[in-house]
């Protein structure tokens, strides 16, 4: 499909005792920048080299860019950039000298122009051996390689690992262009702030398993928003609103949280009890994150458990 960049589905990934995928799904939308959220060892990297075609799912199927990636990897690898978490580089070769390595395919001006653009961008000096790169560095050799190209997507797997909030925030800017640009990215990350501020759509992995997928608006719908206020009037009515959880009160201060669909009809409520410095904060994507990861799953046993 012409507006699906990754389509997999139900995808199953052992390596022996340890399930890494457990039937997990995932749809990327051509033109976005799609967020795939999980903490460490939840499958997120597996999934990625399942698309890259350097793991083969033992059931299962994937397609990126219309194309198995397994059996057309290099096919797909023509059209596609890609960030791993933790880069390893030749230590003997100069930071210049790995880019133009992984970017040997790619000539003419505009590709130089780009990456002289992206080393000054992200402070890169060229002529330093990889060998005295610091791990930020030696992330920022792969953003250079994998931005510097004019690909249709781009795997990014925690891409900002080891890089200060200066250089994430040119990263930011240099994916927000990608979008502007209609490419499409697939951001990898256990850092919620970073998916918040870039993507259009999010999926959430957990112990190998999609346990949600959606956009940012869809998602904050499924929870529920904070609201604080001060008043001197009697809170039962509050107490038995429709959706309202955790009542707290504090002096004339109360706190709790309320259903995003059990708003409008608590609003009401709260005006005719005269309520001041009245707050509604919408939950953030951590809400969503700490909603499926406060526990452990369980289905998750001895011998069989997510994996990286």
């Amino acid at each position: 499909m012409s507006d699906t960049a990754i389509l997999a589905r139900d995808l199953v990934k052992t390596f022996g005792p340890t399930r890494a995928l457990d039937g997990f799904s995932l749809h990327v939308p051509a033109g976005q920048v799609t967020g795939f959220l999980g903490p460490n060892g939840s499958g997120k990297s597996t999934t990625i080299r399942v698309l890259l075609g350097m793991l083969r799912a033992d059931s299962g199927t994937a397609q990126v860019l219309g194309r198995d990636p397994w059996s057309d990897a290099v096919a797909v690898h023509r059209r596609l950039a890609y960030v791993p978490g933790d880069t390893s580089l030749w230590p003997n070769l100069t930071g210049g000298e790995a880019i133009d390595v992984l970017t040997r395919h790619e000539t003419g001006t505009a590709h130089r122009h780009r990456r002289a653009e992206l080393l000054e961008r992200f402070e890169l000096d060229p002529t330093k051996r990889t060998r005295t790169y610091s791990k930020g560095n030696r992330q920022k050799v792969a953003l250079v390689a994998a931005l510097s190209r004019d690909a249709e997507l781009y795997l990014l797997d925690e891409p900002t690992s080891g890089l200060d909030p200066l250089m994430e925030a040119v990263f930011t800017e240099e994916v927000r262009r990608l979008r502007d640009r209609g490419r499409t990215v697939l951001l990898s990350s256990h850092i919620l702030a970073e998916v918040e501020k870039l993507c259009d759509t999010v999926t959430i992995i957990r112990a190998g398993r999609d346990v949600e997928s959606g956009t940012l608006a869809e998602l904050r719908h499924l929870t529920r928003s904070t609201v604080t206020a001060t008043t001197t009037a009697d809170l039962d009515r509050v107490r038995r609103a429709p959706g309202v959880h955790d009542l707290a009160v504090d002096g004339g201060r109360l706190r709790f949280d309320v259903d995003d669909t059990a708003v409008p009809q608590l609003l009401p409520v709260l005006a005719e009890l005269g309520v001041h410095n009245l707050t509604i904060t919408p939950p953030s994507l951590e809400d969503q994150f700490l909603r499926h990861y406060g526990d452990e799953p369980e289905h998750q046993t001895t011998g069989r458990r997510a994996a990286r």
